[in-house]
Order: structure tokens, then C-alpha cells, then sequence
């Protein structure tokens, strides 16, 4: 199946979710610049999580531009990876309203786990649908950045869940550090295909 419906509806939702994130920010009662600091943990968890949509958005365009096509599979696992996504809108209110508190953390935190599971889930079904051959496949041969990002989330709960919640938040800020350069080896696989045959 043609793949621009997916990106399409992928695009529309991403964009819903970074939307009801922002209208969590409430306006101050005061018209001065002291009215703003109670409101420095709603806006620390709005950057954190707005970056992570930004990564999400970024690298899947890299891996759907890479994708020549897509089947019944990708779709519910790219519905399912949407579903963990469009959590992120709650988690980080809670966390944000709770000047990150050691439950509202660990769930926060959770909640990035599963959306990195289901990322890598939908990766696996893009591979399988265009064969272990494949330039695609090849590409994500060695994820490297993955198994480092599921390492980073996991200590970041344990921290939140043993009381030290602001600690595990920063466990989630490198891990977004980690991604915020877009992933390279799609960044290569879309120049490789776009580059004029050799003569």
C-alpha cells in the first residue's frame, strides 16, 4: 500500500498531541515576572516532551521516507506506537503539576519505555515487510542508540520509584539528548537512494 495516508495521519496526530501539551501551560494571575515561577516545573516537562515529539516526528519521517511501501502490519503498529505517543499529553501534566514527583516521574518515564517499544516495533515491521535484505534492514542492523535509550529510561524509573525522581528525569533528558541529532544511518540510506547511478 502507498505509504502517504500513514504519514499524513502520523503528521495530523503529532501535531494534535504537541497542541493539547501547549494548552496545558496556564496563563499567570499576576503581571509580573515572580507570577511565572511556580510555573517552572509545568514548563521544564512541556520543553522535555515537546523535544521528544520532535524526535519521534523527525525519525519516523527518516524511516518512512526510507520505506518504498507499507502493509496492514506497519499500520497497526504505527497506530500502536500513536497510541503511547498520545499519552504523553497527560503523563506530562501530571509530572508537571506535581513538580516532578516520584509517582508522576516513574509514569512519565513509563510511558517514553513504551514508546520506544512500540517504536521499535513498527521498525520491525518495516523491516519484514521489505526483507532482511533490504537497504532498510541493513540500515537498522546495529541500534546501538536503542539499547541505550532502554537502558536510560529503565534507570530513570528505577530512580523515580526509589525516590529520586528529579535524578531520573535527567536520565530522560540524555536520552533525548542522545536522539536530538536525527538518526543517521536513515539519513544515509535516503541520500544512497537518491544519488544519480554511477556511469
Amino acid at each position: 500500500m502507498n505509504k502517504n495516508r500513514l504519514e499524513a495521519f502520523s503528521d495530523g496526530v503529532l501535531a494534535i498531541i504537541i497542541t493539547i501539551m501547549v494548552l496545558e501551560l496556564k496563563v499567570p494571575h499576576g503581571e509580573d515576572l515572580a507570577a511565572l515561577v511556580p510555573l517552572w516545573p509545568t514548563v521544564l516537562s512541556y520543553i522535555l516532551s515537546f523535544v521528544y515529539v520532535g524526535i519521534y516526528w523527525n525519525n519516523h519521517h527518516h524511516m518512512l521516507h526510507a520505506s518504498s511501501s507499507v502493509n496492514g502490519t506497519v499500520l497497526w503498529t504505527n497506530l500502536h506506537l500513536l497510541f503511547w505517543l498520545s499519552l504523553l499529553p497527560f503523563t506530562t501534566g501530571w509530572m508537571g503539576e506535581n513538580h516532578f514527583g516520584r509517582w508522576p516521574t516513574m509514569l512519565y518515564g513509563l510511558n517514553l519505555l513504551c514508546c520506544g517499544v512500540a517504536y521499535v516495533i513498527l521498525q520491525g515491521a518495516l523491516v519484514r515487510h521489505h526483507g532482511a535484505q533490504s537497504a532498510l534492514a541493513r540500515a537498522l542492523r546495529h541500534d546501538v542508540k536503542g539499547k541505550a535509550s532502554v537502558a536510560g529510561y529503565v534507570l530513570g524509573i528505577m530512580l523515580a520509584v526509589l525516590g529520586w525522581p528529579h535524578i531520573g528525569t535527567l536520565f530522560f533528558a540524555a536520552v533525548a539528548l542522545l536522539w536530538f541529532v536525527p538518526d543517521r544511518r536513515m539519513e544515509r540510506l535516503v541520500m544512497a537512494a537518491h544519488e544519480p547511478p554511477q556511469e
